[in-house]
């Protein structure tokens, strides 16, 4: 990757590198975990919530941005670690039922599961809940 690396991961991805995609793909990578719309909202003062939608939705279709549902009312986002169209970098997440934050639990993989004929999966969302360990020590 060359000198701007949140430039190169939108050329990487077929995304044209404009300034508030540029400010969504840092606000995603200095988060280091999945976050809600609103959260990036309160990150990027300088971008109002459907600016923000446009650009996830883009990073969506491009294959840059994995959609979470964490069971806690709302999407999260996070970027994708895998270069093609297919999400092959499928791990664990863990959604905090104190604090209300979504983890990826990178190291333990989404275990295969064989579906019955006929049923086509277009993504999986493997979550636990319970507390994290900031929250379980309070």
């Amino acid at each position: 990757m060359g000198a701007d690396k949140n430039t190169d991961i939108l050329i990487a991805h077929g995304i044209r590198p404009t300034a508030n995609r540029i400010l969504v793909v840092r606000a995603l990578l200095a988060a280091d975990r999945p976050m809600s719309l609103t959260e990036l909202e309160h990150k990027i003062l300088t971008l109002d919530k459907s600016g923000i939608f446009r650009a996830l939705t883009i990073f969506r279709d491009n294959h840059l941005v994995h959609v979470i549902e964490d069971g806690g009312g709302s999407a999260r986002y996070e970027l994708c670690t895998s270069d093609g169209e297919a999400d092959d970098d499928l791990h664990v997440h863990f959604y905090c039922e104190s604090c209300h934050r979504t983890f990826c639990i990178d190291n333990v993989p989404v275990p295969a599961v064989s579906l019955p004929r006929g049923y086509r999966p277009e993504s999986v969302n493997y979550m636990f809940k319970g507390q994290c360990p900031e929250c379980s020590g309070k």
